[in-house]
């Protein structure tokens, strides 16, 4: 292995535990609100797009299966922080979007998570941010030609088995 290689490696490992920090202080967060970076990752697509997506584009969008996505949409929906209703062109179509009140308590959320990440982000200058995102642009399109890195959600939670909602 080249000396490149090896700290191309060595900034792998460091990004990979700064992720893991990161996560874990934001999961964290996000359970002292009795909610998880899932349903916050699904609440945060549906508040990208108000007027509702299918349950196809949801998970596209949060890069995970229909079954994953419809698990936390389900658990969303019986309380009341989205709701489903059915295409009126195709009856195999249904739509999914935020309730007021998940809108409202999405958007309480969010600004806690900004807050949060803000601060984990506070040692880094706008320069540093501007270097640190240039950097990530130039790995970005060659590494991921499909664009799906682009679509991803916000954070870096998955809705895998054992990653979801906790037992109530």
């Amino acid at each position: 292995m080249s000396a490149l290689a090896k700290r191309r490696l060595r900034a792998w490992v460091r990004l990979l535990g700064i992720t893991r920090r990161t996560e874990a202080t934001l999961r964290d967060l996000l359970r002292a609100h009795d909610t998880t970076l899932p349903r916050f990752d699904v609440m945060a697509a549906l508040h990208r797009r108000r007027d509702g997506v299918t349950m196809s584009e949801l998970s596209r969008m949060l890069l995970v299966s229909n079954g994953n996505a419809t698990a936390v949409v389900d658990r969303l929906e019986s309380e009341g922080l989205v709701r489903r209703s059915p295409s009126e062109t195709d009856r195999r179509t249904v739509f999914v979007a935020l309730t007021p009140e998940g809108l409202h308590i999405f958007e309480r959320l969010a600004a806690e998570h900004e807050a949060h990440v803000d601060h984990l982000f506070g040692g880094l200058s706008e320069a540093d941010l501007d270097t640190l995102t240039d950097i990530l642009k130039r790995m970005g399109p060659r590494d991921d030609p499909d664009g799906r890195m682009a679509t991803a959600p916000l954070l870096v939670g998955t809705l895998g088995p054992g990653r979801g909602d906790p037992p109530r």
